[in-house]
């Protein structure tokens, strides 16, 4: 029980595991952004052109930059967008769907796609990047559960997927459940927290 589990809790797992991670064939970062939850704005939010220059930096340390040479890079690339999920709560059960809801203790969560009454406004992850992601968590032995952001016309939301999937980057929310979210104190599983730095580690150390 704490403030501010939404995002500190994949935050703090998304560092510690690259912090353990050796790149070999590709290279690996992690990009902590903010203002996410009023639209990502701003120079430190996800939709400004922080990413695109970093990239570019790093190409113009490797070789002769372009343009096409930068969109090639970002589209080759995969990404977890570290964002927790609504854990399903037994007090107020009309507001899920049990069936497709992440519960405290069940692993870390992936959000095939996000949004709001459904699927507007949602970034959609392609059902290969998913079995890529369930081998590489089958072989670390990490423990996951697939979700959505809450019952259709009940709950809903967005990340910053959408924008890293712009790019043409395979992308898919997978972070922790959250009980409580956006309350002053929120609830969640140390157990999810293990498996949520699990599972970055392994996603690092297989690209």
């Amino acid at each position: 029980l704490g403030y501010g589990q939404d995002d500190r809790s994949c935050a703090f797992t998304s560092v510690a595991a690259l912090l353990e991670n050796q790149a070999e064939k590709r290279t690996c970062c992690c990009l902590f952004v903010d203002k996410e939850e009023i639209g990502s704005v701003g120079a430190t939010g996800m939709a400004s052109n922080l990413f695109e220059n970093m990239v570019a930096e790093v190409i113009c340390r490797s070789q002769n930059y372009s343009e096409l040479v930068l969109r090639r890079c970002l589209a080759n690339s995969y990404m977890l967008s570290s964002d927790v999920n609504a854990a399903f709560d037994p007090m107020n059960p009309g507001l899920y769907d049990k069936d497709n809801a992440s519960f405290l203790g069940g692993g870390i969560v992936f959000n095939k796609y996000t949004g709001s009454r459904g699927k507007s406004g949602a970034s959609d992850a392609n059902p290969e990047f998913i079995a890529k992601l369930r081998k590489i968590n089958d072989d670390a032995n990490v423990s996951y559960q697939m979700a959505e952001l809450g019952k259709v016309d009940q709950g809903g939301g967005g990340t910053i997927a959408y924008l890293a999937a712009k790019y043409g980057m395979n992308v898919i929310d997978a972070g922790v459940a959250v009980l409580s979210m956006h309350a002053p104190w929120e609830i969640v599983s140390k157990e999810d927290m293990y498996q949520a730095y699990s599972c970055y580690k392994a996603f690092l150390q297989a690209n």
